[in-house]
């Protein structure tokens, strides 16, 4: 889990991040690191979240698929000329989740194939980061009120609104995050132009670092996803 995953990071190069960013379910890790709730309530919070939205795919079906080698603005136009289909998931430029009803992705895809772009269809049953999980946000709104997040000691960089946010803001922003679009791109390029030029993904896997050199190549972006990868990530924060 991530944030045994940073625990561990932390004991052993002394990494105190400062700012955190997390990508969709990714942003519980992120706000647990920057001391926003404890582990028991993102944990519970993360189930709900799980809860409330399979059951909303289950009521309404729907389909997602990554589009590869179009403009963001395309896409986004794209989908506006078509019907209940959204862009979800702005992950790095030439790289656009999209999330809707069946015959809307369908619609879409098609379109990007004429427009010389590739479409990967996602195993996925909803909608999800669209309009079509308003009932899932509605159910998951009383979970939420329930905890009382904290101050944070480390900026939280929202992936909803691209921009740092304060611990007032973090309940409507993960209920809002059910039905809005993953803003990956904007949130690393708003974090670049303030300075940061580092970054480290926490948990197993790369994508995310790959994404940051996708976003901006002249940003240091290393992974830790096993105790091997430390003495690596050690080595580049000290010459980064």
């Amino acid at each position: 889990m991530r944030p045994a995953a940073l625990r561990v990071v932390a004991e052993r190069t002394g990494l105190k991040p400062d700012v955190v960013v997390g990508h969709s379910v990714g942003e519980y890790a992120a706000l647990h690191a920057a001391g926003a709730a404890d582990l028991a309530s993102v944990v519970r919070l993360v189930r709900e979240r799980g809860v409330v939205t399979a059951a909303a795919a289950a009521a309404d079906p729907g389909a997602m698929a990554a589009v590869l080698g179009l403009d963001d603005s395309a896409v986004e136009e794209l989908c506006a000329a078509a019907t209940d289909v959204w862009p979800a998931n702005y992950n790095c430029p030439g790289q656009v989740v999209i999330s809707g009803r069946e015959a809307g992705v369908a619609e879409v895809a098609d379109r990007v194939k004429e427009a010389g772009g590739k479409v990967i269809r996602l195993r996925v049953t909803g909608a999800f980061h669209s309009p079509l999980m308003g009932a899932a946000a509605d159910r998951f709104r009383p979970a939420v009120e329930a905890v009382e997040f904290s101050p944070m000691s480390t900026r939280f960089m929202s992936t909803v609104t691209s921009a740092v946010e304060s611990h007032e803001r973090v309940g409507e922003l993960l209920i809002e995050q059910l039905s809005a679009p993953v803003r990956f791109t904007q949130a690393i390029q708003t974090l670049v132009a303030d300075g940061v030029d580092t970054f480290v993904e926490i948990g197993s896997g790369t994508v995310l670092a790959g994404l940051v050199k996708r976003i901006d190549d002249s940003a240091t972006a290393v992974s830790v996803g096993d105790p091997g990868d430390i003495d690596a990530v050690r080595e580049s924060l000290a010459n980064a």
